[in-house]
């Protein structure tokens, strides 16, 4: 019974496959920018609880999120709309990551025996923690059959 461990193999192997995403990550994301060695963007994996069902299946929640650096220019904001500064670049490649991985996750789940939300969430995070990043984060549930503990037992 080791759904944990291999639902954050499989979301790190998406990420591994992704050529946008330097670092990858797992844990809760308060600890998410403490490694001074991460190169961005950095692909982030959290399993934030979940529940048993009815013995059977399994549900977890999952938060992924994928953050880039952001990169201020100092000179005078010429441009009011696009303020001389990656934000819009940053915000499109880190929701394209996770868009890649939701697409291919949710394409794979029905081979896995696995099945997720339909509707999964997104939050954006502008200028975040100390480095300043950018980026979004992916919230879904996954239910996962529990093939080891029988009722009958």
């Amino acid at each position: 019974m080791n759904h944990y461990s291999e639902l954050l193999q499989y979301f790190k192997t998406l990420g591994e496959a992704d050529v946008f995403v330097n670092t990858i990550t797992q844990g809760d994301f308060d600890r998410l920018d403490l490694d001074k060695s991460n190169l961005f963007p950095l692909l982030h994996i959290n399993v934030t609880g979940g529940n048993f069902t009815n013995g059977q299946t399994l549900v977890l929640n999952v938060q992924i999120g994928c953050f880039a650096i952001r990169d201020i220019n100092k000179e005078i904001i010429e441009d009011k709309f696009w303020k001389q500064d990656n934000e819009v670049d940053n915000l499109n490649e880190t929701l394209a990551v996770l868009n890649r991985i939701w697409t291919n996750s949710y394409k794979d789940f029905p081979e896995l025996n696995i099945t997720a939300s339909e509707n999964p969430s997104l939050e954006i995070f502008t200028l975040d923690r100390t480095n300043l990043l950018d980026g979004w984060t992916l919230s879904f549930d996954v239910e996962l059959p529990n093939t080891t503990l029988s009722l009958c037992q």
